[in-house]
């Protein structure tokens, strides 16, 4: 991926099985955020291409990601502040929905019968996250760390099979960090969805990775299993600057 000759991401590969999680790890202005908003169809890459489920997904504008079954949070919470947190998680189940401009102008039984499972299965999700108590308050009068289960909420009302985690940890404290970690798991094994996490908290994703992929300036530096990764001495460099400041 280049920007005006710049090369922000070079030649960079790698795979998620079905069922994993896995970290994506590296200093500020390494390419993890590049590298995520081009697999959510914001940018275009320059070269490559990114496969899923073994079809290209460079013919879909990013307003069709859902339909493959790709969702994301972003880090910075991006929902609508003034609605609702079931009307937030509506959202992302009417991103699945069939609906036409037609059955939804007349009210066709149809139609009606599809915004009664919506909302049940909002309704659902709400009460798996522990989100009911505030599930008719504004958004914007909610703790951040609230905030952040509404956008995981919203995420999973599209049914993703592949769910894209930017930075879920940012702004929680520790207690919630660790609370985080195990809902990433139990989403993982209880709804059978694969994780991509974009996290700097090294910590969560050490904790919780099945494999970990580290970049720095553009480029892969480390890939493989937690306990491998945290022991190379590039990464190490990367982060610390020194091998030595690691055993610090």
């Amino acid at each position: 991926m280049r920007f005006d000759g710049i090369v922000a991401l070079d030649g960079i590969s790698f795979e998620i099985r079905k069922g994993q999680i896995l970290g994506l790890i590296g200093p500020n202005g390494a390419g993890k955020t590049t590298l995520f908003n081009c697999l959510s169809r914001l940018y275009t890459p320059t070269s490559g291409d990114i496969l899923f489920e073994g079809r290209t997904i460079l013919d879909r504008p990013a307003h069709r990601m859902s339909e493959l079954g790709i969702g994301r949070t972003f880090q910075n919470v991006a929902l609508f502040q003034h609605l609702s947190v079931l009307d937030n998680v509506l959202v992302g189940a009417h991103a699945k929905s069939r609906s036409d401009f037609i059955s939804d102008s007349f009210r066709l039984p149809a139609t009606r019968r599809g915004e009664a499972a919506m909302i049940r299965e909002a309704s659902d999700i709400i009460a798996y996250l522990e989100l009911s108590d505030v599930a008719d308050r504004l958004v914007a009068g909610l703790p951040f760390g609230t905030q952040k289960r509404v956008e995981l909420a919203r995420a999973l009302a599209s049914q993703p099979k592949l769910l894209l985690l930017d930075e879920p940890a940012g702004g929680l404290n520790h207690d919630e960090v660790g609370g985080l970690g195990r809902l990433i798991q139990q989403i993982r094994d209880d709804r059978d969805v694969t994780i991509l996490l974009v996290e700097h908290h090294m910590g969560l994703v050490m904790s919780i990775s099945d494999n970990v992929v580290a970049l720095n300036f553009g480029k892969k530096i480390a890939e493989g299993p937690p306990a491998s990764v945290r022991q190379e001495p590039e990464l190490i460099r990367a982060y610390l600057g020194t091998e030595a400041g690691a055993a610090a």
